[in-house]
């Protein structure tokens, strides 16, 4: 996994922005499996990046434009969300972040569709404490989620070439 100093993601972001402008010397960002753990992304605009598979865990992504990037199997655990793409709340003992398709709650990471099926014991393994926390807190996360989704993200909407 790949780390960047400050310097060298804000160069990447500024070539990005060039990217986005059709100047000569841009470049789409391309961060996948990139270590961005607690980076200040805050009003960054990543808008068609790839960050699938990035650790974005503990990240500030507060104003960040994500529309249309690639977040495939992205750490998301503690980042605290762009409130578009990425939505992230503190519920009790574990920080809960959510996409349009995925929620990581702690470190699992799940589907929605997985998360509201588990069952009991499923829930069990993942923590001595999860099935007492799932079962306050799973009402209250469909609520949330059902009242303030998540903008779905697209990937593939820009080429390179173009």
């Amino acid at each position: 996994m790949k780390t960047y100093t400050h310097e060298e993601l804000a160069k990447i972001i500024e070539k990005h922005q060039a990217w986005l402008d059709d100047q000569e010397n841009g470049e789409r960002a391309n961060l996948s499996d990139a270590n961005l753990r607690g980076a200040n992304l805050s009003d960054a605009n990543l808008r068609g990046a790839n960050l699938s598979g990035a650790n974005l865990s503990d990240a500030n992504l507060r104003g960040a434009n994500l529309s249309d990037a690639n977040l495939r199997g992205a750490n998301l655990s503690g980042a605290s969300g762009n409130m578009r793409e990425i939505k992230a709340i503190q519920a009790d003992y574990w920080p809960v972040t959510y996409t349009s398709t995925h929620m990581q709650i702690g470190c699992q990471l799940h589907t929605l569709d997985e998360w509201w099926v588990f069952d009991d014991a499923a829930i069990r393994a993942m923590d001595s404490r999860a099935l007492a926390w799932w079962g306050v807190w799973k009402p209250i996360l469909q609520q949330i989620i059902a009242a303030s989704p998540a903008v779905p993200y697209a990937t593939d909407v820009k080429s390179e070439a173009a």
